[in-house]
């Protein structure tokens, strides 16, 4: 193979993670930048030209690319383009896969971060041999991949499953980044989970080691670091948590009958904190002949290694854009 090698490159709120990729999904080597660096995206471009040329060059991998795979928010897999950006000051439509192709002079794919985590999991990971399961990435937002008899739904504008904006709360929900109200992102994310430790701090009474820390500043990992110390509000900041996205599950359930929902992400690392109370609203709340068949497993990729290998499957089908 005269190049034997693709570039994943996984665009988060917070890193930029890319790594080079072999057809048997090896990463060679891997290295981040910091994506908000620049508020001007052409210098943000630059930067990780710079970057992943130093790699390559360290690994003798210089014009040895066959394609770059792309794994951003809201990017869509038809257009190329980042359609919307909630966190990152950069103006969109932003039609990234063509001016990666520029600056690298090799053909990008890119498609959401969720997708890409799913298409790294199918090959890799935990899904491997599944032909029906829904990942779910539990980071700053709740992103998703549906995968129904093999194949990633795009459905005809490439954006189908944005399951993190299924609307769990009807009457009175929190205001969602994306304009509404209510959807289980803004509950069941890791900043939906700092939201609610501050709601529960600001209306209830009882002492808190939470009530040591700035009410603003409360992360969700400050919630499961009191939660394993045996604090009672944050261990009923995880039971509200848990409930709502195992009912939010049950719906996901009745659409594609999965054989398996996979989770993903920082908070998918919070054991029976989470899942105790997931499985438990599953069980109560599952369709009758749904019953006891869809698993809720833990993702078996490294969180840097899952969206980069994802994103780099897509560089091995990456054409040139027609200008």
């Amino acid at each position: 193979m005269s190049k034997p090698y693709v570039i994943g490159i996984d665009i988060g709120g917070t890193n930029t993670v890319f790594g080079i990729v072999d057809a048997r999904g090896a990463v060679i080597a891997s290295s981040s930048i910091k994506t908000l660096k620049h508020p001007d995206v052409n210098d943000y471009i630059d930067e990780l030209y710079t970057e992943v040329t130093r790699l390559l060059e360290a690994n003798d991998a210089v014009d040895k690319i066959h394609g770059i795979g792309v794994g951003a928010p809201n990017a869509n897999y038809y257009t190329g383009m980042i359609e919307k950006l909630v966190n990152i000051p950069w103006p969109t439509p932003l039609p990234m896969a063509q001016m990666l192709s520029d600056k690298f002079g090799v053909p990008v794919a890119i498609t959401n971060d969720a997708n890409a985590a799913a298409i790294g999991e199918m090959t890799y990971g935990a899904a491997r041999g599944l032909k029906d399961f829904i990942m779910i990435t539990l980071g700053t937002g709740v992103g998703s991949g549906i995968v129904i008899n093999g194949q990633l739904v795009y459905g005809h504008d490439g954006f189908a499953g944005e399951l993190g904006h299924l609307i769990v709360k009807r009457n009175n929900g929190r205001l969602c980044g994306c304009g509404r109200t209510g959807c289980l992102e803004a509950y069941c994310s890791a900043t939906g989970v700092a939201r609610t430790a501050r709601e529960f701090l600001e209306i209830r009474t009882e002492p808190s080691i939470l009530r040591n820390l700035e009410l603003d500043a409360i992360t969700s990992k400050d919630v499961y670091d009191a939660a394993m110390a045996g604090d009672k509000i944050a261990n009923e900041i995880f039971e509200y948590t848990g409930r709502i996205l195992g009912e939010a599950f049950c719906d996901f359930t009745v659409f594609s009958s999965p054989e398996a929902i996979i989770l993903f992400g920082g908070l998918a690392k919070s054991g029976e904190l989470l899942m105790r109370p997931l499985r438990e609203a599953m069980d109560k709340n599952m369709m009758g002949m749904f019953k006891g068949k869809v698993k809720v497993i833990l993702s078996e990729l490294k969180e840097a290694d899952a969206a980069v290998l994802g994103a780099s499957a897509l560089g091995w089908e990456a054409k040139m854009p027609v200008k």
